[in-house]
């Protein structure tokens, strides 16, 4: 029986070789779709879960109010949460920071150097390698590293006891790990150099300087644990600082606000933080969901394709189906041998689908910079779901309808009056035409909303300044002289770089373009807490990246009394503040009088899509704990002759400034690019997709205007020998296609309304919904249409009518 099935199926095969070629092609892009979502998802969704702990550690998050999130706590929590019978484990940690090390004569450049506390590998107990994870962190000058790194050290040698060279400081690896899968921790290497900074800090509830990790007994008891630490907040912060102030505690709560703790599991952290707050990342939750529908939909256009297809191309084995009933054979039987072959040209597509995905996947690693591979069990089970629920869908569909066919009614040639299997094709079609018109008008929305950012005015010119890294020296003993130290070597930079021919400036601020090094404290003001971004900057910064003063004036080094009391402010927080006369009023901010002198213009300092925050703008030596922050030295250069300018500075800081490591700079506009690279990337995947969609409904379209015109061929020619004309005919075979091109175009309109609104949601700077998407949307898939239908009916006019009424 199979063998006949197989025989009779290459024989349409090679009979209609463009039927097979269309539903080959049009399935393997839908399910290649399809692929490419799941090795997105399965990566995703497999952060942490290799990790047996992930039900019983949190994150800690302190809720400031106002939609302020803190990823970080103060230090004074770790004593009290120790002391808590459910507390496990707790961890503080840093981000990942670029560690240099040196090793027999070797310099070495770490990105993902991380800082810790000797419990970590209690709550990331990584695959050991050689040493003791348990113990690899107990002391101070202690280091694990990461296999890989490891071999990057010392080849094929024992590691375990082997010392390297970090900043000032000696460490000796205790401990070789490897992480066994996708982690929201991965470091290189981890060290423990925590122990001075939380006691420096042990006293001060207002510093939220520290990650935390904690690791419960009983996870089910984390809410406890939650208003434990919100209790703590209230003790020795909201009342102790509402009586240093004079105020009520219910004053003090609505001026400022309280702080709430919020612990968030590890199992869901990738996907479902409440914010950022892993050195591995946040995963885009929405994005994942946005590939998911579209790979979805794609999908079903292809197996929507498809059928119409089969269905459309039933008619010519529609005898066949009625001999085989005569001379004996069952609806079941015809129904597993139609889907049958449905199942052969599924398996062919998703050979062709591997094919499009492996050949592709490079590209699409780039685009997700991401590093995913076709292997592993899980995905293998997820194709053979793929493959039942396809042929399930797409071949059943169409078997029964075959199946169905009155034995007599197709022989004697009436089969062609039937109207079921013609709506039931014209409904897909218009489901077809629904779906492409969603695409059309999402890729139209997406690209003006991109375009629209990234030609935004951002209130600063970056172009021509680069922003040079500048790793400073920690082997100072106190913070105060390290300070001390930073300015000073900033001072003398700035004078030896501003000699250099083709600089124009050069300034530097506690901050970066594009989000990072971030300090964020509040300040008081006729009875408003305002909780702002602190900005140290020096003299020029705001006139090298010509940011404007809207009223007041700049901070000038004419004036001592702007490096120690004189503050200024955005136009953000000037209007959280209520006040009209700002210039000269007092505010208090962390517990010390500073005068505004001056309102900045508003600019976007992180991203171009969110609402640019209350900040806050005084010199550097007005707040030097900020200098801690300094890590960028921004220079304007001349545009004529860049780069040598960049060779003599390069040269000048590898002489003068830094003779170990890499001289590394950044354009500001390109990084600044980057924050809404990942949008721009769902523009470049709409429209990619865009043409895809539209390919495969113009396949679709093609191959059903193909067959309808073929069974009105005699009708054709009855017509021209009545003298019809040609337009007369080309309009008589084209207006129910646009009709149906009207139907599915009305279909899709609210639903693309309705879901790119909520998409344009994100940004707090976006482009309103006009009619126009809709009316290109429309105008272009009717374009499309007339000229895929028009182009096969004018072909249609053009046969000899005598060969299709000879015989009549």
């Amino acid at each position: 029986m199979l063998k006949n099935w197989t025989r009779i199926f290459l024989y349409h095969l090679k009979k209609d070789k463009l039927f097979a070629a269309l539903n080959v092609v049009g399935l393997a892009i839908g399910i290649a779709g399809l692929i490419f979502t799941i090795l997105y998802w399965n990566d995703e969704q497999s952060y942490d879960q290799w990790n047996p702990e992930k039900d019983k550690v949190f994150k800690v998050f302190a809720d400031i109010g106002k939609n302020v999130i803190f990823p970080t706590n103060p230090a004074p929590l770790e004593i009290y949460l120790k002391e808590d019978p459910n507390v496990e484990n707790v961890v503080y940690h840093d981000w990942y920071q670029i560690g240099f090390f040196k090793y027999k004569g070797r310099k070495i450049n770490i990105n993902k150097t991380f800082n810790t506390q000797n419990d970590f590998f209690e709550l990331f107990p990584f695959e050991r390698i050689a040493g003791n994870l348990s113990t690899a962190l107990q002391k101070e000058n202690s280091m694990a590293m990461n296999q890989e790194i490891a071999k990057l050290f010392f080849g094929e040698e024992n590691p375990i006891g082997k010392q390297i060279g970090y900043e000032d400081i000696i460490l000796t690896v205790t401990a070789i790990y490897k992480v066994p899968g996708n982690s929201s921790v991965n470091p290189d290497v981890v060290i423990n150099q925590m122990k001075e900074r939380v006691l420096e800090n042990k006293g001060h509830w207002g510093d939220f300087n520290f990650n935390l990790l904690i690791k419960l007994k009983d996870p089910n008891k984390a809410d406890a644990v939650t208003k434990k630490i919100n209790e703590l907040y209230y003790q020795n912060k909201t009342l102790k600082e509402a009586k240093s102030e004079g105020m009520l505690v219910e004053e003090y709560i609505k001026s400022k606000g309280s702080i709430k703790s919020v612990l968030n599991p590890l199992s869901s952290i990738r996907l479902h933080a409440i914010a950022p707050g892993m050195p591995e990342g946040k995963g885009n939750y929405q994005s994942l969901l946005i590939m998911l529908g579209v790979s979805l939909l794609i999908i079903i256009l292809s197996i929507v394709n498809y059928i119409n297809l089969a269905t459309a191309n039933a008619i010519k084995r529609a005898k066949e189906v009625g001999v085989r009933k005569i001379i004996g054979a069952s609806k079941t039987n015809i129904i597993f041998q139609f889907v049958f072959e449905a199942a052969i040209i599924t398996l062919f597509s998703i050979f062709l689908a591997l094919v499009i995905v492996e050949l592709s996947l490079p590209f699409y690693n780039e685009f997700l910079g991401k590093e995913l591979i076709i292997y592993g069990s899980q995905f293998y089970i997820q194709l053979i779901l793929i493959f039942i629920i396809t042929v399930s869908v797409a071949g059943i569909l169409p078997a029964v309808y075959v199946a169905n066919f009155k034995a007599l009614k197709v022989l004697k040639g009436n089969f062609g009056r039937s109207k079921s299997g013609i709506w039931m094709r014209n409904g897909m079609l218009i489901l077809q035409f629904a779906i492409a018109t969603f695409f059309i008008i999402g890729s139209y929305i997406v690209y003006n909303q991109v375009t629209y950012l990234a030609n935004k005015d951002l209130g600063f010119k970056g172009d021509q300044v680069i922003a040079i890294q500048w790793l400073k020296s920690k082997d100072i003993t106190t913070q105060k002289e390290a300070n001390k130290l930073i300015f000073n070597k900033y001072q003398t930079m700035k004078s030896e770089i501003g000699k250099i021919q083709g600089v124009q400036q050069i300034s530097t601020g506690t901050f970066q373009f594009g989000g990072g090094n971030d300090s964020s404290s509040g300040f008081s003001y006729n009875g408003e807490f305002i909780q702002a971004q602190n900005l140290a900057i020096d003299y020029n910064m705001l006139d090298m990246m010509r940011i404007k003063i809207k009223e007041g004036r700049n901070i000038s080094e004419k004036l001592a009394s702007d490096t120690i009391n004189s503050m200024l402010i955005n136009e953000t927080a000037l209007s959280m503040m209520k006040e009209k006369n700002p210039i000269g009023k007092t505010v208090l901010w962390n517990d010390k009088k500073l005068k505004i002198i001056g309102v900045v213009k508003d600019f976007n300092l992180f991203n171009p899509q969110s609402k640019v925050p209350p900040m806050v703008f005084f010199h550097l030596k007005t707040n030097d704990w900020l200098l801690g922050n300094l890590n960028n030295i921004y220079v304007k250069i001349d545009a004529k002759d860049s780069e040598q300018t960049l060779e003599n500075l390069e040269e000048f800081w590898k002489a003068n400034v830094d003779q170990e490591y890499p001289f590394q700079y950044d354009f500001v506009d390109k990084q600044y690019a980057r924050t809404y690279e990942s949008y721009v990337k769902q523009k470049n995947l709409f429209s990619l997709l865009n043409v895809v969609v539209i390919l495969i409904a113009l396949f679709g379209l093609f191959a059903l205007a193909s067959y309808s015109i073929q069974r009105r061929m005699k009708e054709i020619a009855i017509r021209k020998t009545l003298g019809a004309e040609t337009n007369v005919l080309l309009k008589e075979l084209s207006k129910q296609y646009i009709i149906y091109c009207v139907i599915g175009f009305l279909i899709a309109v609210f639903p693309a309304y309705y879901l790119l609104n909520k998409w344009l949601e994100n940004f707090a700077y976006r482009i309103d919904i006009s009619i126009f998407p809709f009316l290109i949307g429309f105008m272009v898939l009717l374009s499309l249409t007339l000229l895929v239908v028009l182009s096969r009916a004018y072909q249609a006019t053009r046969v000899d009518v005598l060969k299709y009424l000879k015989y009549e």
